[in-house]
């Protein structure tokens, strides 16, 4: 059984796991990445009529809405906050002034749901960027070489991502979203097995009512009440692991030459407490962020903030924050204490009528830029659940293929965290030992393109970790340089 309180797999040098050591492993790493999960089929899931709920409109509300509508006559998506048209941040994503990535998995995944989500993003002002050539990315002292082929990379606020992906759902036959009405309670059935319906507020305490519906998605995030009212109706709390890493954002807008897309990328590498990025946006804009990990946080006066970026071992970010103009409302600042992971598929009962996902489930460090992604990927995994067999079941046999998903995603966050002395976890000498061959495949990878390009497609959760034994790989990593 898989380790419920520490991360015990080894990891690349920017966090990437390799557990292919280890029994049974394949099984979880080969299924979470997009060249090993089945595409989206619309066809796959026969309309079976009734209603679907998903509590919570974030990126992962949305995609989960997406998968699930081919089958249900009518899916409806709360929120509390007001969805408008605009691509603003709203108060229930507090980490939306700061940069987001859609990793490769995501981006397919979003395309195969939302037809239409790459013009509309790119006609509201997103761009698209070629992740070999427009990615300037520093790791382990030195520059990653550019890779052989050209890989899209969307690149966009993270308001602009939810109000594309909010438009794209708008118009699904059958699809409602419903804004400024807050989750109170779910409904449990007479029986006492199944959730049926959610009890929602609309106007006020006094303004209550209940939504049947024949599936609930909870989507909330990782302030998820489900595992309380789990405990206060008869069953277990998923098995919950927290692994604190205390790292803080501080992020800044400069605006942007309009023909220049560089994005930077100088992660936190232990024993280096400090990294950051600057990723261009809509409206001429670069968003630039400083990152501190377990207490070495950022400031957030402006001059401060270009001198923490000077501190860096290379000059970008900081040259960006000294000779570019600050637009926007200064510094936006987001701590984020702790990787969060609830085991949902360790439990022996689970209501029917009830499926949790994204950051309700887990939420990652977001150095990685894994969120959307990872719920991307999540829905479609309900998606291919829910055809396969179903209503039957659907909690427990979504969460046993979802964590297929999660677990390599976990251990990209996690992993790298355990670099630090101030991250609690340990690692034995056979993980030491491939910890060693990946860090010397990323040093590789400054000099190799090809040994570049096989990382960068296992970073974005294009292939498997696997890959990188490849023995094309393993030739260049070990030959003498």
């Amino acid at each position: 059984m898989r380790s419920r309180f520490q991360c015990r797999y080894p990891v690349l040098a920017g966090g990437v796991p390799f557990r292919n050591t280890i029994p049974g492993a394949s099984r979880y790493v080969e299924q979470m990445t997009l060249a090993n999960v089945s595409r989206y089929d619309e066809s796959a899931a026969s309309r079976r009529g009734g209603h679907a709920v998903v509590v919570g409109a974030s990126m992962a509300g949305l995609v989960a809405a997406r998968a699930i509508a081919d089958a249900f006559d009518r899916v409806t998506v709360l929120d509390r906050d007001a969805l408008v048209d605009d691509p603003v941040t709203r108060r229930g994503v507090p980490q939306g002034h700061q940069p987001h990535v859609l990793l490769e998995a995501g981006r397919a995944t979003l395309s195969d749901l939302f037809p239409g989500f790459a013009e509309e993003l790119l006609s509201n002002g997103g761009l698209v960027l070629d992740w070999t050539n427009d990615l300037i990315h520093y790791e382990d002292g030195g520059y990653l070489a550019p890779g052989p082929r050209r890989r899209p990379m969307y690149a966009a606020s993270r308001p602009l991502f939810e109000a594309v992906a909010r438009r794209c759902l708008a118009s699904v036959d059958g699809v409602r979203l419903r804004p400024e009405c807050r989750f109170v309670d779910y409904q449990l059935a007479d029986d006492g097995t199944a959730v049926d319906g959610v009890v929602v507020e609309s106007g006020g305490p006094d303004d209550t009512s209940t939504l049947p519906a024949d599936l609930v998605v909870d989507a909330t995030g990782r302030t998820s009440r489900t595992p309380a009212w789990l405990a206060d109706h008869g069953f277990e709390r998923p098995p919950e692991e927290e692994v604190t890493v205390d790292v803080r954002y501080a992020t800044a807008v400069v605006d942007r030459p309009p023909g220049d897309r560089r994005a930077f990328f100088l992660p936190p590498t232990p024993p280096r407490t400090r990294g950051g990025g600057a990723f261009p946006v809509e409206d001429d804009r670069w968003l630039v962020t400083l990152q501190g990990v377990h207490g070495d946080d950022p400031p957030t006066e402006p001059g401060e903030l270009s001198e923490f970026a000077a501190s860096l071992p290379v000059d970008h970010l900081a040259r960006l924050l000294d000779e570019r103009e600050w637009v926007g409302d200064g510094v936006e600042r987001y701590p984020f204490p702790s990787n969060v992971r609830r085991y949902y598929e360790h439990l022996d009962r689970f209501p029917d009528g009830l499926v949790v996902l994204g950051d309700a489930v887990a939420s990652f460090n977001p150095v990685y830029g894994q969120g959307m992604s990872v719920a991307s990927l999540e829905a479609l995994v309900l998606h291919h659940t829910l055809a396969d067999g179903g209503l039957d079941g659907l909690g427990a046999r979504f969460f046993d293929r979802a964590s297929d998903v999660v677990d390599v995603a976990w251990s990209m966050a996690v992993g790298s965290d355990l670099g630090y002395a101030a991250t609690t976890g340990s690692q034995s000498t056979v993980e030491s030992l491939f910890t060693r061959y990946l860090a010397r495949l990323v040093r590789t990878a400054q000099d190799d393109g090809r040994v570049a390009d096989a990382y960068g497609r296992v970073v974005t959760m294009e292939e498997a970790p696997t890959s990188l034994l490849r023995p094309a790989v393993v030739a260049r990593v070990l030959s003498p340089r």
